[in-house]
């Protein structure tokens, strides 16, 4: 690894490291720690497929381990691979349930459920993307980890601050960066990699960081994050912020024993500047990245301009057919304003506002496709509650969920016995929710979505049969 590795930036490092440079191009030869977190919004945490070998120290929710794309806890939703390293950073913003919250770079979406995990469905969470294949890649993965309160948009920063003037009670910006934090974990972007890349990208990072500032609510915070290690896009983003910026203050981390201060001789040498945060691969499993969170002062000139907020424009046929799903399959839910795109019906979060003129993914929660005469429940549904929110419920078990992820259908074992009635079922696996099946005289008609099915090995199915 330590021979891909540029000529000059081995000298631009060994110049701002001295005798720390030794052990940091060492770090490059240590082995990537795999590792994930575990989703509290799920009904059942304990993992079905899935091996732990440690914990994350910095990170509540933080597991050490390998995840496999097809196994059950991935599947449903229990668990989110992300690197420890990038971990920290929601552990930095750790929003309330109720805020008003913006991830503003937030593909693929580690970051963004990070943060809903500690939002527990309540509040609004703007996640947003610029590029639209991968605000795609994020849709899907707030939707596998059953989050309810997330807006999934797509715009770039600046036509993003039309729409959401001084609103944001926390923002987080993990700022495209030049990536020197990932050469070990991608060295496909060693490539990309110049002397000046740094500069280039401190450009694009301040350009951001003024349309950014325009959203944040007097009071709010900003949690900016990187994952290089050059001081361009580093400490001296942070210095040039408190310098343009007099109603903005850093907001000193709190830093475990692995996690580094930020350097001020980097910068301008503002000493404030050591409460930033600096993750360096030679003190801990993980990653390169830079962190730090910024407050706007309460009396900062920021003009708030409530939006209106977002009103339902299902039709009177639309209406009636998810009431009547609703009424037998789930009776207790209280949904919040529910809005359809063409035929798709979408539960808005509380206190959405007007989404004309925003390039939206996801509205909230996809409860389902209106077709002629009937509603059909979509797998976010099945994902984003508690099985017991369901009236009609069936425990499939292994063999029958392999079955079901392939796109199979499949009998009923105990069908006579237990009479069970035709109609929708949630189907779930470890207490979890996995999908919607429709019971038809015995057998389970299959509606898991064509476009993730796979087929489950038979390797897969033993590890499974070991947890227990």
């Amino acid at each position: 690894m330590i021979e891909q590795l540029p000529a000059a930036f081995k000298e631009r490092y060994q110049a701002l490291l001295g005798s720390e440079y030794s052990a940091f191009l060492a770090a490059y030869e240590k082995p990537i720690s795999k590792a994930f977190r575990l989703n509290p919004l799920k009904a059942n945490v304990t993992l079905y497929d899935t091996q732990v070998t440690g914990t994350v120290p910095w990170s509540r929710f933080g597991r050490l381990g390998a995840v496999n794309g097809h196994s059950v806890d991935h599947t449903n939703g229990v668990i989110y691979s992300q690197e420890p390293s990038a971990q920290y950073v929601g552990e930095v913003a750790q929003p309330k349930p109720g805020e008003r919250v913006l991830d503003l770079a937030a593909a693929p979406g580690g970051k963004t459920t990070h943060l809903a995990s500690f939002m527990q469905q309540a509040g609004l969470l703007v996640s947003n993307e610029i590029f639209r294949k991968r605000a795609q890649i994020l849709s899907e993965n707030v939707e596998r980890f059953g989050v309810r309160n997330a807006l999934v948009t797509n715009h770039a920063p600046a036509e993003l601050a039309k729409h959401f003037p001084a609103y944001f009670d926390k923002i987080i910006l993990d700022a495209p960066c030049s990536g020197e934090g990932m050469f070990r974990k991608d060295p496909a972007a060693i490539q990309y990699w110049h002397p000046g890349y740094p500069a280039e990208n401190a450009s694009r990072q301040r350009e951001i960081l003024q349309a950014t500032l325009k959203m944040l609510k007097p009071g709010g915070e900003l949690i900016y994050s990187t994952c290089t290690f050059a001081p361009e896009e580093d400490e001296q983003i942070i210095a040039w912020l408190l310098n343009e910026y007099p109603a903005l203050q850093l907001i000193p981390l709190d830093k475990p024993a692995q996690i580094d201060d930020g350097r001020p001789a980097w910068a301008d040498g503002n000493p404030v500047l050591a409460g930033t945060a600096r993750l360096f691969p030679q003190h801990l499993d993980g990653e390169g990245h830079f962190v730090a969170k910024l407050r706007l002062s309460p009396d900062a000139d920021n003009v708030i301009k409530e939006p209106k907020l977002a009103q339902s424009n299902l039709t009177k046929e639309q209406r009636r057919l998810w009431d009547a799903f609703k009424t037998v399959n789930m009776p207790d839910y209280d949904e919040p304003v529910l809005l359809a795109f063409g035929d798709q019906i979408y539960a808005l979060p509380v206190g959405t506002p007007e989404l004309k003129g925003l390039q939206v993914l996801r509205a909230g929660l996809h409860l389902g496709t209106v077709k002629k005469n009937r509603f059909e429940p979509s797998l976010a549904l099945a994902l984003a509650f508690h099985p017991d929110a369901f009236t009609n419920r069936y425990t499939v078990d292994q063999d029958e969920w392999a079955k079901y992820v392939h796109g199979d259908t499949f009998m009923l074992k105990d069908f006579k016995d237990q009479k069970y009635a035709n109609g929708w079922y949630l189907l779930e696996i470890n207490g979890n929710g996995t999908g919607f099946g429709k019971l038809v005289d015995g057998q389970m008609k299959n509606f898991y979505p064509k476009g993730l099915r796979f087929q489950v090995r038979a390797t897969q199915k033993s590890l499974a049969d070991d947890m227990y």
